[in-house]
Order: structure tokens, then C-alpha cells, then sequence
């Protein structure tokens, strides 16, 4: 019969694996709400919000799925008021937003069905690499955003299905740096203003993170008392960073992002 030493000795070896049940001090609860609020500001300016709450969450001692899920679900309101805030120029681009809506939902639904059916010790292998990638994309943003501006757009459909399906099962199964994928691929194959893109990626990201949401729901990944938390302060940091898009650098918030990431990221490496 295992003694309770040696069952305790298991828990510690495996350290990626503890549920975390809920900010249980005042520190734990100010990084996390402080997080969310941050991650709201950055996603009114320059987007990437998901590197700040995602590995905050890591940090505190959510399991990787959990902080994955929790993240998505807290995050999501503040999209829907950016949609909303967008509404006229997708009600513009209405036929494009239907006909790439529906690889937005598949592949949504099919990258959390496979976060969520994978072991969560495969998640927790790639979760560095996926840091470092949505790093990556979140640093690049402004040299991708000038290479796509510039480059002759042509009508490509088939093509821009496709990549929507590809970039939602991403989205779906991680999420972070969607945002620029989107933007990347409309800029290049969508005859439209960078501001309809926008508005396009907007709402395809609403509904491939919505699609993953309902799954983390049913599934009972969601940690909802710090989703809750985080929801409120994200929305708050939406409107403060409605309120100071014109004053801060969106090239410090998204740097400052990616440091955070960039611990995340070590700490899993090296733990």
C-alpha cells in the first residue's frame, strides 16, 4: 500500500499537472485581475491580450488546459464588444463574414476538441513552443502588418477558406496571435481596406473563440471564479484602454507582453 509520503512525493513530480482551484491569497487574486485588466487595455491598442493572461494563469498554478480554457472564456466578452463596435463595417463585409464564419466555427470547435481529447501532457509539451510562436508573431506584427499592406490583393476565396480553417483549429486549440495570422492572410487575399480586414478578423476570432468556449464549458476546464474575476477586469482595461489608445505605445504593451511570455515560456522549459 503507496504511504501518503510517496503520494505526495507523485504530486511534486509532476508539478504541470495540479488543478488549480482559485486565487488563494490577495497577491494570487491582485496578478490575476491585474492581468486581465492589462490584457483588456492591450487588446483596445494593439491586441495580443492572450500573452498576458494565459501564462498569468500559468504562473499562479493553473494546469495548462485550465489556464488555456479559463483564458478563452474570460477573454471572450471584451470580443463581443469589439464586434459590436465594429458592427458596420462587418455588416459590409456581411457576405465574406458568412461564407468564413463557417471555418472560423469547424475549426474552432475542432482545435478545443483536440486540446480537450489530447492528454493534457501533450498540451504541456508544445505549451513553450506556442508562447514562443504567439512571442514571435506579437514582435512582428508591425513588419507583417507593412509586408501585407503593400502586396497586390487578389480575390481568393478557396484559398482564404482554407487558412481560415487552418488558423481557427490553432485558435481553437491555443488562440494566441490569431489576430495577426487573420490580418496576415486578409491583407494579402481580400480586396478590401485594412480596416474591413479588421473588422473580419474581429468577428471570425468571436466565433472561433466562442465555438471553444462552449466545449471548455461542457467539458469543466473552466475555472469560473477567476474567469469571472478576469472578465470584469478585462472589460474595464477594454474601456481604460478605449479611453488611452492615443497616449501609450501599442509597441511597449505588446513588448511588455511578450516578456511576460518569455517567462511563462522559460519557466516551463526549465522546470
Amino acid at each position: 500500500m503507496a504511504s501518503a509520503g510517496s503520494d505526495a512525493g507523485k504530486r511534486r513530480a509532476h508539478p504541470r499537472q495540479a488543478r488549480y482551484i482559485g486565487p488563494v491569497t490577495l497577491l494570487q487574486t491582485a496578478f490575476v485581475a491585474g492581468s486581465a485588466l492589462v490584457a483588456g487595455i492591450m487588446n483596445a491598442i494593439a491586441g495580443g491580450g492572450t500573452l498576458l493572461s494565459f501564462p498569468a494563469l500559468l504562473l499562479v498554478g493553473l494546469s495548462p488546459v485550465t489556464a488555456n480554457a479559463t483564458s478563452t472564456v474570460a477573454l471572450w466578452p471584451g470580443q463581443l464588444s469589439s464586434a459590436w463596435a465594429y458592427r458596420g463595417h462587418i455588416q459590409e463585409e456581411r457576405h465574406r463574414a458568412i461564407v468564413l464564419g463557417v471555418p472560423a466555427v469547424l475549426g474552432g470547435a475542432l482545435g478545443s476538441a483536440l486540446l480537450l481529447l489530447l492528454p493534457e501532457s501533450s498540451f504541456a509539451a508544445v505549451v513553450p513552443w506556442l508562447i514562443l510562436f504567439a512571442c514571435a508573431l506579437l514582435a512582428l506584427q508591425e513588419p507583417i502588418k507593412r509586408a501585407v499592406t503593400g502586396h497586390a490583393k487578389g480575390n481568393h476565396p478557396a484559398v482564404l477558406w482554407g487558412i481560415q480553417f487552418l488558423i481557427s483549429i490553432y485558435g481553437g486549440y491555443f488562440g494566441a496571435g490569431i489576430g495577426i495570422l487573420m490580418l496576415a492572410a486578409m491583407g494579402i487575399l481580400i480586396p478590401s481596406s485594412m480596416q474591413h480586414a479588421n473588422a473580419l478578423k474581429i468577428l471570425l476570432a468571436l466565433l472561433t473563440n466562442g465555438t471553444a468556449c462552449v466545449l471548455f464549458t461542457l467539458s469543466g476546464k473552466v475555472n469560473f471564479q477567476v474567469a469571472a474575476l478576469m472578465t470584469v477586469a478585462s472589460l474595464v482595461g477594454g474601456w481604460v484602454g478605449a479611453l488611452l489608445a492615443k497616449r501609450l505605445s501599442p509597441a511597449l504593451m505588446r513588448g511588455f507582453a511578450v516578456v511576460i511570455g518569455l517567462v511563462a515560456a522559460a519557466k516551463f522549459l526549465l522546470s
